[in-house]
């Protein structure tokens, strides 16, 4: 239960026996209960009560211990884990030069953190194009960006609500059946992150190398192009086949 807050396994049986029982324990009991091995169980039981999760007290000679209530455990858990992020933030982080090498990432919670992060932290322009679910997770910020007066340009896959002007918007159909789920973010022309489904799973890409931020800058931008050009002239090129089938092999 508390392995995943940094405790050790044996930590958490032994604090786990405790809390489920509505009585003070020995060692003995704390054994049977816990299942941690006796040579173990006093060792981790200090570190227990050093850690203020657990409480201990001597009767007729013997030592029983009971566990901090639960409530004031997620509160101890709360605070410090708060206080863990004040003395991260106090890290000071020097200033990089350019940094031209292309860096992969993977899984998808980290991916939208660190697009976050560069939104946050972009102080010219904000090119991203991504489906509308995703971009509800940026969108205050965006619009908060334009507002500043920087230019936030906006290629969203499906329909979204907002306030910035320059948005196209691409509704997928049934025809566009190697359309797949991506995310292009380019802050300040200097920095880009691309990212895609690979095997079921999110992957992506983060570079501050100049060719490749100009490159998917037009990548970015040929999207953009034909998401107009075919929505102001769908009639007319999709009768022809051969345009058509060209247009939906496209990843836009």
């Amino acid at each position: 239960m508390l392995q995943q807050f940094g405790f050790t396994q044996y930590e958490s049986q032994v604090y786990t026996s405790l809390i489920t029982i509505n009585k003070a324990l020995d060692p003995t009991a704390i054994v049977k209960r816990s299942g941690v091995p006796r040579t173990k169980v006093y060792e981790v039981l200090k570190n227990l009560v050093e850690k203020g999760i657990v409480l201990e007290a001597t009767v007729e000679k013997k030592r029983q211990y009971t566990a901090l209530p639960m409530e004031a455990m997620i509160e101890k858990l709360k605070a410090n884990f708060d206080a863990n992020i004040e003395e991260l933030k106090k890290i000071e982080v020097a200033e990089m030069e350019i940094d031209d090498r292309v860096w992969t990432l993977k899984e998808n919670q980290s991916i939208a953190s660190v697009m976050k992060e560069l939104t946050d932290e972009a102080t010219k322009s904000i090119f991203i194009s991504a489906w509308s679910d995703d971009l509800q997770h940026y969108l205050s910020v965006l619009e908060a960006k334009e507002e500043a007066g920087m230019d936030v340009v906006v290629h969203a896959i499906g329909e979204v609500q907002t306030r910035i002007k320059k948005v196209s918007t691409l509704i997928p159909n049934q025809s566009h059946e190697t359309l797949e789920r991506s995310r292009i973010l380019i802050v300040d022309e200097k920095e880009m992150v691309f990212a895609g489904m690979e095997e079921g799973s999110w992957q992506a890409i983060r570079t501050q190398s100049p060719p490749l931020v100009k490159f998917f800058t037009e990548f970015f931008y040929h999207d953009v192009a034909l998401t107009k050009i075919t929505q102001r002239y769908q009639n007319i090129v999709m009768q022809d086949e051969d345009i058509k089938d060209m247009l939906l092999k496209l990843r836009y």
